[in-house]
């Protein structure tokens, strides 16, 4: 089934240094733009991540520090990426949890702040999860009927998700063919961060998701406690969680203010 769109749908994949979204690094991006006519577009490129590439992640992903040396960095093509993905939803594999968040954070890094407020967010692995519970290369071979050959190839893994997406699409009846229900049901919690430290809970008020404040409202831990914010900031936490905190403290100075 092709997918009903109304605006274009990017399903990118990311190979990295390593799963650390705070500190790893882009090593290669593929990213396939799909249109509301159907029409397709392809971008692949490698990248120097200006770090090196553990043997383990290269056993993984098959790209060594040589690969990479005389490929451009991310900030250099950072704009180049900023306009491909604008106006897109996002989808992926394992993309919600992963590759948005770290995605977003080498685009702060780049000093880009790439908005991902607005988009629809789809994480076919969610779906995936959700119905059969398997990985990838089982998830081509279940809906696909194919092997797939390459894993582990940002281009190859991505084609393999899209082509996943639709026959989910043509499997699952009660899957509605827009990006708004598929965003909402390939969520696993409402992350107001990414990264997942910060989500919403059912009164949509930001808490957090870890530690010792553990669904308290983050506005009013700032509040009650304004060194957590400050420990926060100076600690391992995301670029995007950062940028969350301070907008929710900023905005609870303000409400002080003009209360």
């Amino acid at each position: 089934m092709q997918l009903n769109l109304t605006r274009p749908i990017a399903f990118f994949d990311l190979e990295t240094t390593g799963v650390n979204v705070a500190s790893d690094r882009i090593v290669e991006i593929s990213i396939l733009k799909v249109n509301p006519d159907g029409s397709k577009d392809i971008k692949t490129k490698k990248i120097n991540p200006t770090i090196p590439i553990p043997p383990q992640s290269s056993a993984i992903h098959g790209i060594y520090d040589e690969d990479i040396k005389d490929c451009p960095t991310f900030k250099s093509i950072a704009q180049e990426l900023n306009i491909f993905l604008e106006g897109c939803d996002l989808a992926g594999y394992n993309s919600n949890k992963f590759d948005i968040p770290l995605l977003a954070e080498e685009f702060l890094r780049a000093e880009i702040d790439f908005e991902i407020k607005g988009r629809k967010c789809i994480d076919v692995q969610n779906i995936f999860h959700k119905k059969e519970q398997r990985t990838l290369s089982a998830a081509y071979k279940f809906y696909c009927k194919k092997d797939l050959e390459n894993a582990h190839s940002a281009e190859a893994d991505i084609l393999a998700t899209q082509e996943i997406l639709e026959a989910q699409l043509d499997k699952y009846s009660d899957l509605q063919n827009n990006t708004a229900f598929l965003h909402e049901f390939s969520m696993q919690n409402s992350s107001a961060d990414l990264a997942g430290r910060i989500i919403y809970n059912k009164e949509g008020v930001e808490v957090f998701n870890f530690g010792k404040h553990t669904g308290k409202p983050v506005e009013t831990i700032f509040k009650t406690e304004p060194s957590y914010y400050q420990w926060m900031m100076n600690g391992d936490f995301p670029l995007y969680t950062k940028k969350i905190i301070t907008q929710i403290r900023l905005r609870g100075i303000t409400n002080k203010n003009n209360g």
